[in-house]
């Protein structure tokens, strides 16, 4: 066995950059064009693969042939702790591989068709797949290298535990450090699962409902709508920054403001798919809070800001609008954008709500 290999294994799981050559490297062992490495749970969620099939993996991401393909669903039924060639889990690969749209679909029109490849569990509940594809010129794996390959196994599948156990830990930690700061928050995936909630936002009973299979919803039906809404855009891939949203207890009394903080780029893993924290704002003390504040919270453009400063510091649009010397339609128009943006459906909600934003640290 080669040692070097397997430290380089290891050393994925903390660097998940590094994966990319490593599949190169067992993709030379299976004699095989490159490696493909995702994550999935009926969609794939994340991937990795050499550079060879790169373009392919993206390709195959963007479909439905996880689902409609035979080879991922027969791997994992298979319940088995090595990798597994065409031959392990189809009685006649040269008769049934033909009518798997995996393999005349994605497969074979790259002039690909033969593999070998294995499923690990994780413990967030999905599926790593790690597909070593062959040529399909070169016939398929032949049993000597399945062997060399099984016997590299068992680090692959301690490296991706280690890597989503620690994920799952730096999770755990940016929702601890936000409630050193006294903001209660939590850490979602692409469903709207939580990875990770820190005792403040456990606390908030009246706000934040717990169900099963550990999920979350508001009590407030209106801000649990743009919170779903919210994370669908994220993991849409949309560019959308930060999304901030008034959110209501129970009772519909009390306020706090929820900020949905996306999750992009190096922050994210193969192993783990987080997507966004929830943090949720307090409302206490009441004054008017700084423009800036009211735009990076909402969104507001600067002139919706100063409209929406001013109703909270109890001016009328007349009074607005007499002050910049604009027409009251004008004032109008960007407390309609004030309302649309906050959430709110009439002028003495946005007074509520800004005249009990706190700035952080106060």
């Amino acid at each position: 066995m080669d040692e070097q290999l397997v430290d380089r294994i290891y050393e994925s799981g903390f660097v998940p950059e590094l994966w990319p050559a490593v599949l190169d490297e067992l993709a030379q062992i299976a004699e095989a064009r490159g490696g493909l490495l995702f994550a999935a749970k009926s969609k794939v969620l994340s991937w990795t693969a050499s550079a060879s099939l790169q373009r392919n993996m993206a390709w195959f991401a963007k479909t439905d042939l996880l689902t409609r393909g035979q080879r991922g669903s027969r791997l994992c039924a298979a319940h088995h702790a090595g990798f597994l060639t065409e031959h392990d889990i189809y009685a006649d690969p040269n008769k049934e591989l033909g009518s798997d749209p995996f393999y005349y679909e994605a497969l074979w029109p790259a002039g690909l068709g033969w593999g070998v490849a294995t499923a690990i569990p994780l413990p967030t509940g999905e599926t790593l797949y790690l597909n070593l594809e062959r040529d399909r010129v070169r016939g398929p794996v032949e049993s000597a290298i399945v062997h060399q390959l099984d016997k590299l196994r068992p680090h692959l599948a301690r490296s991706a535990l280690m890597s989503a156990r620690l994920q799952m830990e730096r999770a755990r930690a940016a929702s601890e450090a936000l409630a050193l700061i006294g903001l209660p928050a939590l850490v979602l995936d692409e469903r709207g699962k939580v990875l990770s909630a820190n005792h403040l936002i456990e606390a908030l009973a009246s706000y934040v409902h717990w169900r099963a299979h550990d999920r979350v919803s508001l009590k407030d039906r209106a801000a649990d709508q743009l919170l779903r809404d919210a994370i669908v855009k994220i993991d849409l891939g949309s560019r959308a920054g930060v999304r901030s949203f008034p959110a209501r207890d129970a009772d519909a009394d009390a306020l706090m403001v929820a900020h949905v903080v996306p999750i992009r780029l190096s922050a994210r893993d193969i192993f783990l798919h987080c997507t966004a924290v929830l943090v949720l704002t307090p409302v206490t003390l009441p004054q008017a809070p700084p423009v800036e504040l009211g735009q990076s919270l909402f969104d507001l453009t600067p002139a919706e800001a100063r409209v929406a400063r001013s109703l909270a510091s109890c001016k009328t649009v007349e009074e607005i609008a007499s002050d910049g010397g604009v027409s009251p339609n004008t004032i109008r128009t960007h407390v309609r954008g004030v309302l649309e943006k906050t959430g709110c459906s009439r002028q003495v909600e946005v007074v509520a709500l800004l005249t009990g934003i706190a700035p952080l640290g106060a």
